[in-house]
């Protein structure tokens, strides 16, 4: 329930922010307004997928993940210092809390990349299993394990994301929720 309202709530911000944020934005603010936009509309394109309301079509994952690491690879360069004057919706807190922001941008790379890697596995509800926590709480990359070249990323707890074994809606889930929690500290609401 948590997870439909946060990609809900997720795909109503980014489309808001597409059809009104973007006039008169240039340069930099307008590259990164577009970025967004874009990994906006593949969010909207997936989630109905997610919640299983469309078929499930993995190619349509990778497709939309590749979306998310092309914009998010190099996400900080878009944000030079001096770079928020209006239409940008970016508050100062991302310069005074470089590190934090920094880490989001990394986060999200991480995550786009396992999306990429877990589109194969479908849908939880259709018979992924996982083990107790496994797609909980920030991930951070890392190398493989024991030989393996699956994508790892640290969950909350200190226990290892196997994102290659992690049904698709639940690296999404990781997708949406780093850029939540950006979006939370680091973005003014578009009005």
């Amino acid at each position: 329930m948590k997870s439909k309202l946060t990609i809900g709530l997720l795909v109503g911000a980014t489309m808001a922010t597409a059809v009104f944020a973007h006039g008169g934005a240039e340069g930099v603010v307008k590259e990164r307004m577009d970025a967004m936009s874009a990994m906006g509309q593949s969010v909207k394109k997936l989630a109905p997928m997610m919640r299983g309301e469309t078929d499930y079509d993995a190619a349509a994952v990778r497709a939309a993940a590749r979306v998310f690491i092309e914009h998010s690879d190099g996400l900080t360069e878009l944000f030079p210092e001096g770079s928020d004057s209006k239409p940008s919706e970016a508050k100062p807190e991302i310069w005074s809390e470089w590190d934090k922001f920094s880490a989001l941008a990394d986060q999200l790379k991480t995550a786009s990349e396992g999306l990429a890697e877990a589109a194969g596995n479908g849908l939880m509800a259709s018979g992924a299993n996982l083990g107790a926590g496994s797609m909980m709480g920030t991930q951070s990359s890392g190398g493989g394990m024991m030989g393996t070249s699956s994508m790892m990323g640290t969950a909350s707890d200190g226990g290892m994301m196997d994102y290659a074994s992690m049904p698709a809606d639940g690296a999404f889930n990781m997708v949406t929720q780093t850029c939540s929690s950006c979006h939370a500290k680091f973005r003014f609401e578009a009005k």
